[in-house]
């Protein structure tokens, strides 16, 4: 569970583009303080609207980078009025440059510093080693239509989270039987199908859950997880014949899936 620098699950994800903001959070206020698998960061959008993403503290006196001055080229701490570009090389030190500048000493200094891109009307951050993955462009990030992003903050673990897409039983339960209390329509004649098993199955871009309930004679899949922080939910429809489970026909928004 852990993901912090270092540890190997922080390795793996740090592999990976992380979705970080909405890109209208930067339109209206240009810098953001981001906690990203244990690292606390500076997010900004400079005076040519370019993103970066750098350490939260600067590496003179540590002041914190997202109270920092913009510029065209990159972000300015407002203590001593050091500036990084978005490589997290030091562009300027206005008094030492004044005072020492045969010293050069900014050429010396840097900031951890991540890139970042807009896609989907989100800011995704990527934190792992060169070369950087190319960032996926879905095409249902073109589908026209109305597109909302959403925030929440959720007191738990990234693999709880995790666990609780792809649990299926929770469903019969809490989607569906709990509106039916609430309502007071829950009867011993009104009442969801019951699950009657359960199953994972690792496929090439991540897993999905197939499930048997008692309203119906085949596997049914409910949701699909895709790696690492992707869920779809109502764009794959399975079946899987229950006395052949090697036959499984996929369908993505009714067209084949590659």
């Amino acid at each position: 569970t852990r993901v912090g620098p270092g540890t190997p699950m922080g390795i793996l994800m740090r592999r990976y583009w992380q979705p970080i903001a909405a890109v209208a959070e930067l339109d209206e206020q240009p810098t953001k303080q981001v906690r990203l698998m244990g690292e606390d960061l500076a997010l900004y959008k400079d005076l040519s609207g370019n993103y970066g993403l750098m350490d939260l503290h600067c590496p003179h006196r540590r002041a914190d980078m997202s109270y920092g001055i913009l510029e065209p080229d990159g972000l300015r701490c407002n203590y001593h009025g050091w500036a990084f570009d978005a490589h997290g090389d030091c562009t300027s030190m206005p008094f030492e440059d004044t005072a020492h500048p045969e010293a050069r000493f900014r050429e010396k200094v840097t900031i951890k510093a991540y890139p970042v891109q807009a896609r989907a009307g989100l800011l995704w951050g990527y934190l792992g080693p060169d070369p950087a993955p190319e960032l996926w462009d879905w095409d249902i990030y073109h589908e026209n239509g109305y597109k909302t992003i959403v925030f929440g903050h959720i007191p738990c673990n990234w693999l709880q989270c995790a666990e609780n897409d792809i649990d299926p039983v929770h469903f019969e339960w809490l989607h569906d039987t709990w509106p039916l209390q609430l309502r007071g329509e829950r009867t011993p004649d009104n009442v969801p199908p019951k699950h009657l098993k359960i199953n994972f199955k690792e496929f090439q871009w991540g897993i999905e859950y197939q499930r048997l309930r008692e309203n119906s004679d085949e596997w049914q899949v409910g949701r699909v997880a895709l790696w690492p922080n992707a869920l779809y939910t109502g764009h794959f429809e399975y079946r899987v014949p229950i006395d052949d489970e090697n036959t499984l026909s996929v369908c993505w928004n009714n067209d084949p899936l590659p």
